[in-house]
């Protein structure tokens, strides 16, 4: 198991591959491999979306992704 970390100003949901997993600022758990996330609406965030890889994760370091309000 792999942890993510997406950071933004405000609670709102993250889509990784196309399925809601969870909220903002919140760990989330997700299978190690490549990966594409962005937000839920309204579109007010850049950039519109992250593809990463993610691997070699631990809950104490997490790949951690910012959207930036806009």
């Amino acid at each position: 198991m792999e942890y993510l970390l997406v950071k933004f100003t405000e609670s709102r949901g993250v889509i990784v591959d196309d399925s809601n997993e969870g909220m903002t600022n919140h760990m989330l758990e997700l299978e190690t491999g490549t990966h594409m996330v962005t937000l839920e609406n309204p579109p007010d965030f850049a950039p519109e979306k992250f593809e990463f890889i993610l691997r070699m994760t631990s809950e104490l370091s997490p790949k951690v992704i910012t959207f930036e309000k806009i």
